[in-house]
């Protein structure tokens, strides 16, 4: 994910609260991927950590570090660009990234990491930098844009593989970490422009000293400035706690019924609300299990495209559509 230490060198003098606000964004992300590992394995119910406050939660953090990378791509780079330090931390963002996607892509090929926050760090990094000499005011007015462009720009054009680091194809991309450019990169705009606006006011001096106590100050400043160590690590340390917890403590093992439930509302949700998609997917699971037919939809011998499945579908659309 995405910080300022990741990306840059700090400035001359440390700013103390930039690194604390980092290590609490780190320390979050840590919390919200230990919620994803227990759903992975299978103590949490399937899209758990995909939907509601979890969805918010990542988001949250999401935007607080992409906008951490712009703040401190102005504090680094904003005079002048200090071209050496700049390409070896984007060579180890690049780096990294890349062993993301080769290790995700060898234990969950189906939902692989192609283009997640370490991606788009790299992008964004390189993109701000047009940005670094313009007005705080235009830099705000493209975030802006690009923040609101998936909800305009969204084409059957972008649909294509290679288009899909932009977001803005109108399939649904499977990936374990999607972060595109569109509105993501706004996010790294929006805090260039904090940055400048501070420096333009010279208010950045608020950013120093601590806010937590001494003890806890110096742990978070820790973590923050070797924040591209701590993302890399923690997943794999905490992974593996909650596989070393999956053994002492199996978690249930979920029913076909409720295995296909899960699955059949996961997947309804991308398209509806919840409520809907559950008296649905209920009653999908009636109607096969009264037909004798659920083994065979549980085995995948039947899918959406047989004319029974169809029916039933169509049944069960219409019994629990809103009057």
């Amino acid at each position: 994910m995405s910080q300022a230490e990741i990306l840059n060198p700090p400035p001359k003098t440390r700013l103390g609260k930039l690194d604390v606000l980092r290590g609490i964004a780190l320390i979050a992300m840590a919390t919200y991927h230990t919620g994803w590992d227990f759903e992975f394995f299978g103590y949490l119910e399937s899209g758990t950590t995909g939907h509601g406050g979890w969805r918010i939660y990542a988001r949250i953090i999401a935007s607080t570090f992409l906008a951490l990378v712009g703040f401190s791509l102005v504090l680094a780079h904003g005079r002048h660009i200090r071209w050496r330090p700049f390409g070896i931390r984007l060579a180890q963002i690049v780096a990294a990234a890349l062993a993301i996607t080769l290790a995700t892509w060898y234990f969950t090929p189906e939902s692989f990491v192609f283009f997640g926050i370490l991606h788009e760090i790299a992008v964004a990094s390189v993109l701000g930098l047009l940005f670094l000499r313009l007005p705080a005011w235009v830099t705000a007015i493209v975030a802006a844009a690009v923040i609101a462009a998936p909800h305009f720009l969204i084409s059957s054009t972008f649909d294509a593989p290679i288009f899909w680091p932009l977001g803005l194809s109108e399939i649904i991309v499977r990936s374990n970490d999607y972060v595109p450019i569109f509105p993501w990169f706004g996010a790294v705009l929006a805090g260039m422009t904090i940055a400048k606006i501070m420096q333009q006011y010279d208010i950045l001096r608020l950013l120093a000293g601590n806010i937590v106590p001494a003890w806890l100050d110096r742990s978070l400043r820790f973590i923050g400035r070797h924040s591209l160590a701590f993302y890399l690590v923690h997943q794999p340390v905490l992974i593996s706690c909650v596989f070393l917890i999956s053994q002492l403590f199996p978690p249930a093992v979920a029913t076909p019924r409720e295995v296909f439930g899960q699955a059949c509302v996961q997947s309804c949700q991308n398209d509806n609300d919840r409520a809907f998609c559950q008296k649905f997917c209920d009653c999908v699971i009636g109607q096969t299990e009264a037909l004798g037919i659920f083994d065979e939809v549980f085995a995948g011998q039947r899918d959406q495209n047989d004319p029974q499945m169809q029916e039933i579908a169509g049944i069960c659309t219409q019994e629990n559509m809103p009057q």
